[in-house]
């Protein structure tokens, strides 16, 4: 915002007008016997001295009334946290429309993560990292948009798999705030990895894992999902309903809720050396004219 530091001293300009106004030079009278000759010239120099009068007068108020443009600069130190979001994506996910729906949930707690890390993965027949850890959430929510059942296979769930994979995306983590969300319908049956050894890595990572069950209770081990969730210090939830899917991550955001830390200060930009300078050039100027005015009468 563009201001001035001494608003008063701009009163000063009221004085230049009445200056202007009320002012006038005496001049020494000439003879001359042809004035006309002279008077367009006489008017002409006379009109550019007397405005050159007053715009030094008018910068040199300008500058010491100290013109400044502010700007509040905002320091955000906000610490955020990273997240792994674990999706199964087997084909059991198409009934009842469960996958499309925990989409469209996950989307939603993507746009709420706003200074937070997210890495996304999915898990089927096997486990893959789909976006690593970034802040990029349209990358992470387009990437979660195009996923489709199928492209980690449909017939497994290679839940501890997928639980191990996400962990290793932590291994050069800095922050101290790191969780994962597992959410799946089923229960491991690959035995691809076991659990303790990708419970573990989740331990040696210091990852709080929350853990997600939906559907019917007789397709999840729900057992499993709440050992995990209590090992990592995080919390198991199960779900049989939008409204429901939908609280839990609400609940989760409330829950692991980034501390916000914002300094303010104004930044000042002083520009009362431009019309203080730019009054000194018209100064010379104005010095330069009179005196070869003078010399040439």
């Amino acid at each position: 915002m563009f201001s001035f530091e001494y608003p008063y001293v701009l009163l000063l300009l009221v004085l230049v007008v009445v200056c202007v106004v009320f002012c006038k030079e005496k001049k020494r009278a000439i003879y001359f016997p042809h004035t006309e000759l002279l008077t367009s010239l006489v008017k002409s120099k006379q009109i550019l001295l007397n405005t050159l009068r007053v715009l030094i007068l008018g910068l040199l108020v300008a500058g010491l009334s100290s013109p400044i443009k502010t700007e509040q600069i905002i320091l955000d130190n906000t610490k955020g946290y990273e997240i792994s979001l674990i999706l199964d994506a087997s084909g059991s996910m198409l009934r009842f429309d469960k996958f499309k729906i925990v989409k469209e949930i996950m989307v939603d707690f993507i746009s709420k993560r706003k200074t937070d890390k997210l890495a996304l993965s999915v898990f089927a027949d096997f486990a893959y990292t789909v976006v690593p850890l970034t802040y990029d959430k349209e990358s992470v929510i387009k990437m979660l948009d195009s996923i489709e059942i199928g492209v980690a296979g449909r017939r497994k769930t290679a839940l501890y798999e997928a639980l191990f994979l996400s962990s290793k995306l932590f291994n050069n983590s800095k922050s101290k705030e790191r969780i994962a969300i597992l959410l799946t319908d089923g229960k491991d049956n690959t035995d691809s990895v076991p659990l303790d050894m990708a419970l573990e890595r989740a331990k040696d990572n210091k990852i709080k894992v929350y853990t997600v069950a939906v559907g019917d209770k007789r397709d999840y081990n729900a057992q499993v999902l709440k050992y995990i969730a209590k090992s990592t210090g995080a919390k198991f939830f199960s779900a049989n309903s939008r409204e429901s899917i939908q609280n839990i991550y609400k609940q989760i955001n409330q829950l692991e809720k980034s501390k916000i830390n914002i300094s303010k200060y104004d930044k000042k930009t002083y520009y009362f050396h431009y019309p203080l300078g730019l009054a000194l050039v018209l100064l010379l100027i104005y010095f330069w004219r009179k005196n070869t005015w003078v010399l040439n009468k």
